[in-house]
């Protein structure tokens, strides 16, 4: 099995940075953003996340210490991936995007480093066939809040060999997560269910079946959901939900239409917490949002 010292995540988002939190309990890890001001962010965050988890008693105070010294920053996929044994991509949910990215690690990298993506929907086959190294590429799904979700999807593409799929299990093993070995799937497990639940959630709303707060109340009450469905999506994404139910729309079917409530929201620039407004309203992640483009 390949030795994992240093991992890069590629991209400082919601869940690059949560990403690089969990591996820096146990490796050098290097997080990478194009934006200064998101990687500040993301340091900010970490380092709060790190002095919660000391005052709660789930990390030591030095292993907060140890952790926040094995973070580093790179303003480059290059700075960042060169010395990697593994490379995590956790940029926005768009194949293209995320294939641009395969391909620049695949020649940056040296030709025994694993390359696994975030992906929460897309095929890593597909991901994996621009590259050189189609054995070494896995699918990684963490869940956000990354630092507090147990569950890693790990997904075997295609051509994905047993050293990677055994190395990504001991990594997840090592950042605290419970994982699952999955074969590709459009979706994998948790996707294909959130995504309908989600969908119909919104569906509802447009009908007027009930208001968004009773829809959440519902699900959180009556099925023991931790979080409603438009509280959901408003963490991950609306855009990013929108992005899922189209791959799925095309690789599965009608039962996976985007509802038109969902896209129109997507279209008015209401993206969840991000935007500081999705199905709720959120004024203090306004300012953030606008701090992050300056």
């Amino acid at each position: 099995m390949a030795e994992i010292k240093t991992i890069a995540v590629i991209g400082a988002g919601i869940m690059g940075r949560g990403i690089a939190q969990v591996a820096a309990l146990g490796y050098r890890t290097v997080l990478e953003d194009l934006l200064p001001a998101a990687l500040r962010k993301a340091g900010d965050e970490i380092r709060a996340n790190l002095d919660k988890a000391v005052e709660l008693k789930k990390v030591s105070a030095d292993e907060a210490k140890a952790a926040f010294e094995r973070l580093e920053y790179a303003g480059s996929v290059e700075e960042a991936a060169r010395e990697a044994d593994l490379v995590i991509e956790a940029v926005p949910e768009e194949m293209e995007s995320k294939i641009e990215i395969f391909t620049l690690l695949d020649k940056i990298c040296r030709p025994g480093t694993i390359l696994a993506s975030n992906t929460s929907s897309l095929s890593i086959t597909e991901i994996a066939s621009v590259t050189y190294r189609a054995k070494k590429c896995v699918g990684m799904h963490f869940f956000n809040p990354v630092h507090k979700m147990k569950l890693l999807e790990i997904v075997r593409a295609l051509e994905t060999d047993d050293e990677t799929i055994a190395a990504a299990a001991e990594v997840g093993r090592r950042m605290g997560k419970e994982a699952i070995v999955i074969k590709e799937s459009p979706g994998f497990i948790t996707s294909r269910i959130n995504a309908m639940i989600g969908n119909e959630a919104f569906y509802m709303l447009q009908e007027g079946v009930a208001s968004a707060a009773d829809i959440d109340k519902a699900l959180r009450l009556g099925l023991n959901h931790p979080m409603g469905p438009f509280e959901m999506v408003d963490l991950v994404g609306l855009d990013t939900r929108l992005h899922i139910l189209e791959y799925l729309h095309k690789s599965l079917g009608e039962k996976y239409r985007p509802a038109p409530l969902l896209m129109q929201y997507v279209k008015a620039g209401r993206l969840g917490k991000k935007s500081g407004r999705g199905v709720y309203e959120y004024p203090n992640e306004t300012f953030e949002a606008a701090a992050l483009k300056s």
